[in-house]
């Protein structure tokens, strides 16, 4: 968390998102909310499979209420592996539907379909682009939940932003549509006036 904070301190065009093992219990809670209220960041990232902790336990959602109250999203990597599968974001997006639930990579390569079945199902749910390799499921995504709960993501620095950009004007979303998921959408969520 520190070395977030210093580096987006050094590069103003960063946005920090705090990266804890929610079993880590209080003392993480209190890292968390100090890192937005005193250092500006702006969003809460949990990875299940890195921590072995389930999207809807018990640890999880005290982060993701403390994120609701706070005002941050909440960003989980999923994807393929257990603990990370949509429908397992899915319970937490349902156990706390004042939060706003960004799954990352919409599901992965094969888990997909149960993201948008999940976006639509919940609403506080967002799907994000990176490091999921289809075009036309941006297109689905959009057609299904619509363009403002579809976001751009890179993944980077492991998936290029220029191949991560080009898969999305390759979706053939209307102009309008591609730029609520290029920038609208996350700079709404994230309460970003520029």
């Amino acid at each position: 968390v520190e070395y977030i904070k210093d580096c987006v301190r050094a590069h103003p065009r960063l946005i920090g998102y705090v990266r804890l093992d929610p079993s880590m219990g209080e003392p993480a809670i209190k890292l968390f909310e100090k890192a937005v209220k005193k250092w500006g960041f702006k969003g809460l990232k949990l990875h299940p499979a890195g921590n072995f902790v389930h999207p809807a336990h018990k640890s999880s959602i005290e982060f993701i209420k403390t994120a609701a109250r706070l005002g941050v999203p909440v960003l989980f990597h999923c994807g393929d592996e257990e603990y990370t599968l949509p429908l397992q974001v899915a319970k937490a997006a349902e156990a706390v539907p004042e939060a706003k639930i960004i799954m990352g990579h919409m599901g992965g390569y094969f888990h997909t379909e149960d993201a948008m079945l999940a976006a639509e199902k919940f609403k506080n749910i967002y799907l994000e682009t990176s490091a999921m390799p289809y075009p036309e499921v941006i297109k689905e995504a959009v057609r299904r939940i619509g363009a403002e709960r579809v976001l751009y993501a890179s993944d980077g620095p492991g998936c290029p932003p220029d191949l991560e950009v080009r898969k999305v004007r390759l979706a053939g979303l209307t102009k309008k549509e591609e730029e609520k998921v290029l920038a609208g959408n996350i700079k709404k969520i994230l309460n970003i006036k520029k």
